[in-house]
């Protein structure tokens, strides 16, 4: 194979709040960074573009979806709606916000994968279930890979919610750098996917 056939630099801007953001962490240690070490480990030849913002909500997201999808983004990670949640926002306005980011990066043509949340059921059952099948429609709508719970590598390792805590900040939202690193390992492999498919 000669030269001309080498890949170029695929780039993904991971669009979405603190989670994203790597808030309460050494810029080293945030989410971007760890997951673009993670991915070139693995022979990738790829830059994330940290577009996290903490406090951000879907609607935040939404209103910076434009300047976010530069020419140069190939792909995007959309990971949004802890905050929406954490103000008990209606589901259907969070999901309006993700339909139309979704449609953004549709139009720009780039390649998406869309992270979802598990979430507790402090407003009701039913808004658990509208709030986490929210990301699961608009996968299907749009055709694209979800990734549905950003901290499954967390829950998985720590097993039972007392298992946690080492992986978290005193806050008790956000990881620590360990906890980023484990959910980086797990999500991981859906990002590989992501960036061949953006090849």
């Amino acid at each position: 194979m000669g030269s001309a056939a080498q890949a170029e630099t695929v780039t993904i801007a991971a669009l979405g709040d603190s989670l994203t953001a790597g808030y309460g962490l050494p810029q080293a240690d945030g989410f971007v960074p760890q997951l673009e070490a993670w991915l070139q480990e693995q022979g990738a030849d790829v830059a994330v573009v940290n577009a996290g913002v903490s406090g951000d909500t879907t609607a935040g997201g939404r209103s910076r979806v434009d300047w976010t999808l530069t020419p140069d983004v190939d792909a995007m990670i959309v990971s949004l709606g802890g905050n929406d949640f954490l103000r008990g926002l209606d589901p259907l306005v969070s999901r309006q916000n993700l339909d139309a980011i979704l449609a953004a990066g549709q139009a720009a043509g780039v390649e998406m994968l869309l992270v979802g949340l598990t979430v507790g059921a402090n407003y009701g059952l039913d808004y658990k279930a509208q709030f986490e099948g929210m990301y699961a429609e608009l996968a299907e709508k749009y055709d694209i890979p979800l990734y549905p719970d950003f901290a499954a590598g967390l829950r998985a390792v720590a097993g039972m919610q007392e298992g946690m805590s080492e992986f978290m900040q005193p806050d008790g939202l956000h990881p620590n750098k360990e906890g980023v690193s484990v959910i980086v390992a797990a999500m991981g492999p859906s990002i590989l996917e992501l960036v061949e498919a953006a090849q």
